[in-house]
């Protein structure tokens, strides 16, 4: 089957790009900004890129059009495939149907940590033998891809990050009600995609759909701590459910001074994970993984050993580069809750030095403003604070004014519009021993380099 990619690039569908190619069909695709690192990654894989969404691509006579959901209505290539009468499908769509069709599906499902908790998932069932073909949204330092069939061998089993993100413009339902998931991680849930959702509820109601897809013979494992998951759960289910955390979950775990954590099952402990991994959010990944490998058949105390070999994911507290003393991390955060994890898990590591948050709210959530007042708050635990956004038409730009957003930190933090500008004060502030930690979920113009050159300077 020869299939035309529409949205190519994001990382969702260059993933499914990839998935197609290995599965033997004929892939080509475009998208609005093909550049480095997505396109050389997909013109090494033998897939043809377009620049830009012409009508006359129609003209390669694809089987099938696979559309991403970063494409609406008035798009000229949509518009003509619409015009013509052509086959499409959304991505989601498709991956249910032609990659995990047949396979025992783990789906991780959740506001924040799919793609850590994803690729530790990945990573518990490769260390045992099991050979996952996997889907996640950033590249697991185990692989060093983000999607792939399956292992050296062939596998029944396929791990897949479930983004509640709606489908495309002509499907409304969230990504994850096309995989059919068999064993389901609700990791967490809070109010996000303010562009989509208008309320908790509602992204609430798609979770329930989720819970729906889950045969009677499969396995729910859910935060036991989340009281919007409660809600979920409690709209109906019907499969296994197995909590974690919370007053009656069945996973516990209990902490160490150094970050190392016990694992207990109904009371009872099954060893210690020892990693260098931080923060709780981190551990209660973990205790999720291990939860969801143990379903597909991979011991608690195996997968416990694993994951002292996990090597995080690229861009989750990332270590950078080093510039006269002074650390630069990068990390994806972007979502208050997020952030303030992030940081304060930071600042457990380091205890009291100096930590410069360096903040790019891109998101289209963020974008909205609905979040900003949050922001303060979740940079508390930074030292300086360092925001980069214009105010804009709320889609090229801000829609709010990031400096107002950031005053109730005082002087500790300042507003910039200008990249360059912010770099170089960055640098003068920073100081031997501090590190510097620079969150987006874009790629925030290179500033990650252009710090490590100014502080090397």
């Amino acid at each position: 089957m020869h299939i035309h990619i529409l949205g190519i690039c994001g990382t969702f569908m260059g993933g499914l790009a990839v998935l197609a190619k290995e599965a033997g069909h004929k892939v080509t695709g475009c998208d609005a900004n093909v550049y480095p690192p997505m396109s050389t990654q997909l013109e090494a894989q033998g897939i043809q890129l377009i620049e830009g969404f012409s009508a006359d691509q129609v003209q390669l006579n694809p089987d099938l059009f696979v559309i991403g959901n970063v494409v609406s209505r008035g798009n000229p290539l949509m518009e003509e495939v619409l015009n013509r009468g052509l086959p499409y499908v959304s991505g989601p769509q498709w991956i249910g149907e032609h990659i995990l069709n047949g396979k025992w599906v783990l789906a991780v499902a959740g506001t924040h940590g799919k793609t850590t908790t994803s690729s530790m998932l990945a990573w518990l069932l490769e260390d045992a033998g099991y050979h996952p073909g996997f889907l996640i949204g950033g590249v697991p330092m185990n692989f060093g891809i983000s999607a792939r069939l399956c292992g050296k061998e062939a596998s029944d089993f396929f791990v897949i990050e479930a983004d509640e993100y709606d489908t495309a413009f002509f499907d409304k339902r969230s990504k994850f009600v096309h995989y059919r998931a068999k064993t389901a991680i609700l990791n967490n849930l809070e109010y996000d995609h303010a562009d989509i959702f208008p309320d908790l509820g509602a992204i609430e109601t798609q979770f329930h759909h989720l819970v729906r897809t889950v045969p009677g013979v499969g396995r729910l494992v859910v935060n036991g701590a989340e009281d919007a998951l409660r809600r979920v759960i409690d709209r109906g289910c019907w499969s296994e459910c197995e909590r974690f955390g919370g007053a009656d979950g069945v996973w516990a775990l209990s902490t160490h001074d150094n970050g190392n954590f016990d694992v207990l099952f109904k009371g009872d402990m099954l060893g210690t994970v020892e990693w260098d991994l931080t923060g709780e959010h981190n551990r209660m990944n973990a205790l999720a993984a291990i939860a969801a490998a143990r379903h597909v058949g991979v011991p608690p105390e195996r997968a416990i050993a694993s994951l002292s070999r996990f090597e995080n994911v690229r861009r989750r507290m990332e270590l950078v580069g080093e510039a006269n003393g002074i650390l630069v991390y990068d990390d994806f955060a972007h979502h208050p809750t997020a952030i303030a994890t992030t940081v304060g898990g930071l600042r457990k590591k380091v205890g009291k030095a100096r930590i410069l948050a360096v903040l790019e709210p891109r998101s289209n959530t963020m974008k909205l403003g609905t979040m900003k007042d949050a922001l303060p708050a979740s940079l508390a635990d930074a030292d300086l604070v360092f925001g980069y956004g214009a105010k804009g038409d709320g889609k090229q730009g801000l829609g709010w004014d990031l400096a107002q957003a950031l005053s109730p930190l005082g002087g500790k933090a300042r507003a910039f519009d200008d990249l360059q500008l912010m770099t170089d004060e960055i640098a003068k502030a920073a100081q031997p021993g501090d590190q510097v930690l620079v969150m987006s979920n874009g790629s925030f113009g290179g500033v990650h380099q252009k710090l490590l050159d100014a502080l090397g300077r």
